[in-house]
Parts: structure tokens; C-alpha cells; sequence
């Protein structure tokens, strides 16, 4: 054995890790510019992006921590990450949104609607929320393999090898090489999440006698506590309100060639994760009955217990490999979109100096770096990983309110942004545990605190104060109003296009407009749909937001009846 590892398993993960070094270091290659790096040139067809939004929403820490929570309150816990599930449908129409408004980052989103200190405050937020789910990614990660290794090698180890590792391929590649590894990468998260699977019915002797050493509601998708169905109906609403406005979603909505890749991508990259979350929710609740007795502290242990009892040599070697390729798939994204960022929002509007020019990629690559460091210092301080993941609940709903006003509401203005932000912040704070003044309320009634509290400050104060500049607005919802393939309506109104990429969009025959022949979104014409609607203009959306629907339908059905056998 070395370090806890078998020499077939070393071999396993070092050929793993070879792979995509080499991988990672050809894709440098293609990256001319920042174009390139931030958003693949907006290249993508439909099976790179559902790849790359595979692996950029699916990742160890969550597996790690949906097996702990189920380990202890049941399949209930697999709320924790289905909390996004009945907003998956909804990616089918936000995407056509990321990629018509042809911006980098998110931050350039809001500081185009609201302003520049609009701009600047989403930017930190975003640059928090990739330090934090970064740390987050790392301590599962590390947590896990510390288990399997029996200890052998600890988590600070794991993370920083893992941080190397990564940066070592994707610092060169950026999105380019996302979207190319993260093919890989998707294969290897499957084996993670159902490799355990049928090697806990051996040694449990069977499905019917697991569910014979557990409390019947172990098999529940609603707890007796922790996970109730107050706690997944504001969750739900909440991760709807908030996953708009995670810094990433740019990127994965927004880099393919056309309106259809994206949308496709998102929502059924998605949806593959949704299924595989089925696999960590069983694997939580058999390791309740195989190892029982794990505190709530060391619940998170449960995954890395199961692979250290359960796998032969070689496959240990394969399970470490997927848990490192669930990280890297996430974190390449990550690095990336944290660099674009700081790059675009902070460095070139004002460190850059105007007389000087700058090689943007070379900030690029060190901004990406300067990330990772945050992201590993988060993950040797925070707790627990369902912890760390509450905390970035509340500060994405805050600006994911914005998010979706500025998007259906022409009259939301920087004054109801800075409204919902601080009534938003100081309804959580009041209503929480943090302080000795505070209410002590758990998190499910924070949430339906804070909610309501954040949209009616932003409407009221929008309302009793002067609208954005009109010039402003008209570009803004010109962009929306303005489907790939017809950019050549931008170019004659004058209106600047941030990365147009290579748009493969066809524009219309004739005189019809593309809008007008079914591709009107839904979501930006919320408020005028009385006046405007009919099913020829919002054929794609509907069609599209339907067959989705079928999908959650779907994967609930496949999880109720895996509940139910034996």
C-alpha cells in the first residue's frame, strides 16, 4: 500500500491525471484572445455545452454532501441539490437571455441595466460566491478521499494537490478547453455517482434487508426534521430566484453557436445531474445501515467510509479519479468565470491604463490563479459543505431579485436594486442566529423572510424614484428583442455587441422577423403577453418549456419508484 492506496489504483488515477494534462495543454493552442478564453469564441453545439453544464453544476462536495444529509435525515436530503430541479424548465428560457445579451460576465448584465456600482457590487458578489464554492468543492473533495485513504493522506493534502493539478491544465485552456475535457469529465462523474450502488445491495444482502435496519421514512423524500416540506417548498422558490445570477451561468447559458445549443445545453446538462443525484441520495441512506453511528459532525464522512469498505483495488483508483474529474469540471468553470470577472469588470475599467496596452490574457491567467487561492483558503476555514452551501442561498437570491425585475420590468431602477439589497440583508440577519438580537429562525423561514421583503422594497422604491436613462433602457431590451442570426439589426441601430462569437443563427425570409416566426421569449415579454401573445411567436419557448416539464415528471417518477422496491 501507498498512502493508503493500492499501486493498481495509483496507476489508475496518474494515467487519469496524464490524460488531461495533455488534453488541457493542446487546447492552449486555440485560445487567441479573450473571446477564446472566456466564452470559447461562442462556439459550442448542443453536446459540448449539455457536457460542459454537466460538469460545471455537477461536483464532489455536493455528492459528499447530499450522502451525509440522506445518511442522516433519509432521501429527504437529496433537497439540498433537487431544490433546483423544478427550475431546471425554467433554463430553457433564461439561456436565449445570456446569450442575446452577448456579455461576458454577469456583471457586465447588471452594470448595462443598473449602473456601474450595480456592476461593481454583482462583481464581488460573484467573486465571493466562486471563492466560496470553490472552498466548498475542495473540502468535499478532500474530505472524501482523506476517508477512503483511512487518513493516510489528509484532506489539506488532497486540496492542495488538486488545486495544482487543475491549474496546472485549465489555467492555459479556459473555456476552450471546458468544453473539450468536459466531455470526459462526464464520464466519469457517472461512475461516481452509481458505482457504489450495487456493491452496497451486496453487502447489505439486499434491498429489502436495508430498508429492514431503517426507520421507514429513510425512504421518504419529505423528513420528520431538517428536510420539510415547508423547508423544499421556499428552498425551491428560492433556488429559482437565485440560480439566475450564479456568476458561472453566463458562460454555460450563454458560449454556444446558436439560441437552440444553449438552450439545449443548460437545461438537459442539467437534467443529467439531476438523475445522477439520485445516485448520492441511495448511497447516503445505505451507508445508514452498513456503518450507523456517524454524528452529525462527521456525517460528510459517509461517502468516503462506503469506498474505502466496499471497492476493490482498481475501482477505489477509478472512484478517486471521478471525484477529482467532478472537481475540476466545476472548478475549470469556476476559474474562468471568476477570471473574466476580474478582468472585465475590474482591471480593464480601472487598473488598465488607457496609454499602455495590456495583454489580456496574461491577467486573465494570473486573475484565474489569484481565485484559486481565495477558493483554497475558504476550504481549510469553513465547516461543514451544507454549511458553506446555505450561505450562498442567501447572497444569490438578494441580486437574483434584480436579476429578474430588470429582465420583465422596464420601470426597476438602481434605487429598488440598492432597496432589495439592504431590506433583503437585513431581514436575514435580524431573522437568523448570527446575532444575540437575532430571532434564531431556521433557514426555511428566513428564506420566506427575506423573499417577499427584497421584492416589494426593489418595486416600491423603483416606483417613488426617477427611471434608468431611457437611452440605457432601449439598448438593453434592443439586445433582448434581438435573436442570434439578426445582428445585423444592432449594427444599424449603432448599438455596440460586447463578444458576438460565431453566430449560427439563420436570420429570417422575408419580411418576418425572427421574434415574430416563434422565437419571442416569454420571460422579457412577461407584462405585455395580454397584447402580444400567440402561440406562433412563442413557439420555442412553450414547446421547449414543456418538454422539460415531462422531464422533472420523469426523473420524480424514477425516483419515487427506486424508493419503493423492496
Amino acid at each position: 500500500m501507498i498512502f493508503g492506496l493500492a499501486p493498481l489504483d495509483w496507476v489508475i488515477i496518474l494515467s487519469y491525471v496524464a490524460v488531461i494534462v495533455y488534453l488541457g495543454i493542446r487546447a492552449k493552442n486555440k485560445v487567441k484572445n479573450t473571446g477564446d478564453y472566456f466564452m470559447a469564441g461562442r462556439r459550442g453545439n448542443k453536446i459540448s455545452m449539455i457536457a460542459n453544464a454537466f460538469g460545471a453544476g455537477t461536483h464532489t462536495d455536493q455528492a459528499i454532501g447530499v450522502a451525509g444529509a440522506t445518511y442522516q435525515i433519509g432521501l429527504a436530503g437529496i433537497w439540498y441539490q433537487w431544490m433546483y430541479l423544478f427550475a431546471t424548465p425554467f433554463f430553457w428560457l433564461i439561456a436565449p437571455i445570456y446569450r442575446r445579451v452577448r456579455y461576458v460576465t454577469t456583471g457586465d448584465f447588471f452594470e448595462e441595466r443598473y449602473g456601474s456600482k450595480v456592476g461593481v457590487a454583482y462583481s464581488v458578489m460573484g467573486l465571493l460566491y466562486f471563492i466560496m464554492d470553490l472552498g466548498l468543492i475542495l473540502k468535499g473533495t478532500g474530505t472524501a478521499i482523506e476517508a477512503v485513504t483511512h487518513g493516510a493522506i489528509s484532506s489539506l493534502a488532497i486540496i492542495i494537490a488538486v488545486t495544482i493539478f487543475f491549474l496546472g491544465y485549465s489555467i492555459l485552456g479556459g473555456l476552450v478547453s471546458a468544453l473539450s475535457i468536459n466531455m470526459i469529465q462526464g464520464f466519469f462523474i457517472l461512475v461516481l455517482s452509481f458505482l457504489l450502488i450495487p456493491f452496497a445491495l451486496h453487502a447489505g444482502g439486499g434491498i429489502t434487508a436495508i430498508k429492514a435496519k431503517l426507520p421507514a421514512y429513510m425512504f421518504s423524500f419529505i423528513a420528520p426534521k431538517e428536510v420539510t416540506l415547508f423547508f423544499i417548498l421556499v428552498v425551491v422558490i428560492n433556488g429559482l430566484v437565485g440560480i439566475v445570477v450564479q456568476p458561472h451561468h453566463m458562460a454555460v447559458g450563454g458560449a454556444g453557436k446558436s439560441e437552440k445549443s444553449c438552450r439545449s445545453g443548460w437545461t438537459y446538462g442539467t437534467f443529467t445531474k439531476r438523475i445522477v443525484t439520485l445516485g448520492w441520495a441511495f448511497v447516503g441512506v445505505f451507508a445508514a445501515a452498513l456503518y450507523p453511528g456517524l454524528s452529525h459532525a462527521n456525517r460528510e464522512n459517509a461517502f468516503g467510509i462506503m469506498v474505502a469498505n466496499l471497492l476493490p483495488s482498481g475501482l477505489i483508483g477509478l472512484m478517486i479519479a471521478s471525484m477529482v474529474a467532478a472537481v475540476l469540471a466545476v472548478c475549470h468553470n469556476y476559474m474562468v468565470g471568476g477570471s473574466a470577472i476580474i478582468t472585465n469588470n475590474f482591471y480593464k475599467k480601472y487598473f488598465a491604463r488607457k496609454d499602455k496596452p495590456v495583454n489580456e490574457l496574461k491577467i486573465a491567467r494570473l486573475s484565474a490563479a489569484i481565485l484559486v487561492i481565495g477558493g483554497v483558503t475558504f476550504a481549510l476555514t469553513i465547516p461543514s459543505v451544507i454549511q458553506g452551501l446555505t450561505y450562498t442561498w442567501y447572497f444569490t437570491a438578494y441580486f437574483g431579485i434584480g436579476f429578474w425585475m430588470a429582465i420583465f420590468w422596464k420601470r426597476a431602477n438602481r434605487y429598488g436594486f440598492w432597496a432589495n439589497l439592504i431590506v433583503a440583508s437585513i431581514v436575514n440577519l435580524y431573522t437568523g442566529p448570527y446575532f444575540s438580537f437575532g430571532l434564531g429562525w431556521s433557514t426555511a423561514y428566513q428564506i420566506a423572510a427575506y423573499l417577499p421583503a427584497g421584492f416589494i422594497a426593489m418595486i416600491v422604491v423603483s416606483l417613488m424614484t426617477k427611471k434608468e436613462p431611457e437611452e440605457k433602457l432601449n439598448r438593453f431590451y434592443s439586445l433582448l428583442h434581438t435573436p442570434v442570426g439578426e445582428e445585423y439589426k444592432l449594427k444599424e441601430k449603432g448599438i455596440e455587441i460586447m463578444l458576438e462569437g460565431e453566430s449560427t443563427g439563420k436570420p429570417p425570409n422575408g419580411d418576418e422577423s425572427l421574434e415574430e416566426n416563434g422565437q419571442s421569449l416569454l420571460l422579457v415579454d412577461l407584462l405585455s403577453l395580454h397584447k402580444k401573445f400567440t402561440f406562433k411567436r412563442y413557439r420555442v419557448d412553450i414547446t421547449g418549456f414543456s418538454w422539460a416539464l415531462l422531464f422533472v415528471l420523469g426523473i420524480l417518477g424514477i425516483g419515487l419508484l427506486a424508493a419503493r422496491i423492496g
